[in-house]
């Protein structure tokens, strides 16, 4: 038997199914979970909370992205799945005639991998695309990228993990490297004051700025929509981003502001109450995730409520400046207040989310607390 041969009948043993009903859509949902469950730094969702995600009646995201999920079976056993997607927003307006992938999982058979990714080109020639890029989810405030380096890092909630046989499968299926991200951490005693303390006290007073601190959601919630808004500006000159809409506004402040402590939300507002700079930081929830096994019930959201409330590590999430404003030390503001919140909380461990490796202006908002690059990732891009 030739090698051809031998290719082909491996392949007629994997079959590719639509996701399309709830119980394929949680067959989805709970693959990763078989996939990862000898692995000690993956990090699972919450199945109620990803399952919502997929819903087309309740995430927003379908009001301008189009989206379908499969599953792949090999010997009559899940092997894989991948989500095809196509914002909208991203094809009309930015001229960008590109399908995405994400949710992407796979066991190490290259074979089940390139059934998926089919998948994926066939939506894009039905829509006359001209090219895949992925791992992504619908916008800027997924998930994004292959785990390229860091596999003995503990995951987060914001992250996918990945083995790292993922990346020899899309190299040797001819995709090369779009865009890089860097995930970097430091010691909370890294953090020494007089880096911002007297550009923070310059800034407020020339500028006429306030810092806004909050004990409360209900305090938060009538800042939000300005947040979202200053989010949007913030980043619209990145060529990999596109905007959050109104209905999303509404969606994420229902979804995620309730569930973020206010005291780890900063605001700085100018004399006039309009937001110039923002922050948003989370506890890690990462071991607390793992031990709910991706159920809140009967005792997974204790488990979310205590880190929550006690988890020593800290995430940025989300930081935005105005423009006009960037440049002028204004994060100084924000650093500040997070110096004094965190000192007060006991804080050991700083984290942040990916970032893009050729945005120099955010790595230098954080040079001063020497961080260590921990973590790699990539999307991966393909012509049709």
């Amino acid at each position: 038997m030739t090698k051809s041969e031998a290719n082909n009948l491996q392949n007629k043993m994997i079959t590719v199914k639509e996701a399309n009903t709830k119980a394929l859509l949680k067959d989805y949902v709970k693959f990763p979970f078989e996939l990862y469950k000898d692995n000690d730094y993956w990090v699972p969702p919450i199945i109620s909370e990803e399952l919502e995600t997929f819903d087309k009646k309740k995430n927003p995201a379908f009001t301008n992205a189009d989206a379908n999920f499969y599953l792949a079976y090999k010997d009559g056993k899940i092997a894989g799945r991948i989500a095809t997607i196509i914002n909208w927003d991203e094809v009309n307006n930015q001229g960008k005639k590109k399908v995405r992938f994400g949710w992407f999982d796979v066991i190490d058979d290259i074979d089940v991998t390139k059934v998926l990714l089919e998948k994926v080109y066939e939506f894009g020639n039905q829509n006359n695309l001209e090219y895949v890029e992925g791992p992504m989810g619908f916008s800027n405030l997924d998930k994004v990228g292959l785990l390229t380096f860091g596999f003995d890092e503990m995951s987060t909630m914001v992250t996918w993990y990945n083995h790292p046989y993922y990346v020899e499968h899309f190299e040797k299926l001819g995709y090369v490297i779009e865009k890089t991200y860097n995930e970097s951490k430091f010691p909370f005693e890294n953090v020494k004051p007089e880096f911002f303390l007297k550009v923070n006290d310059i800034v407020l007073k020339r500028y006429q700025l306030k810092a806004l601190n909050f004990t409360s959601t209900k305090e938060v919630m009538p800042h939000v929509d300005k947040m979202f808004d200053l989010f949007n500006a913030s980043y619209e000159k990145l060529s990999s981003f596109v905007a959050i809409t109104d209905i999303q506004k509404e969606y994420f402040k229902k979804k995620y502001i309730s569930f973020i402590n206010p005291e780890y939300i900063k605001f700085v507002e100018d004399k006039d109450h309009n937001i110039v700079a923002f922050s948003i930081v989370m506890p890690s929830f990462s071991e607390a995730l793992r031990e709910t096994k991706g159920k809140l019930f009967p005792f997974g959201f204790l488990k979310i409520l205590k880190a929550r409330k006690h988890s020593k590590d800290m995430l940025f999430y989300l930081i935005g400046v105005q423009p006009e404003y960037q440049s002028k030390g204004v994060t100084a503001i924000i650093f500040n207040e997070y110096y004094k919140t965190f000192t007060e909380k006991g804080i050991k461990m700083c984290y942040r989310t990916p970032e893009l490796a050729d945005n120099v202006n955010i790595a230098n908002l954080w040079k001063h607390f020497d961080p260590v690059i921990h973590k790699k990732r990539s999307t991966y891009r393909k012509s049709l």
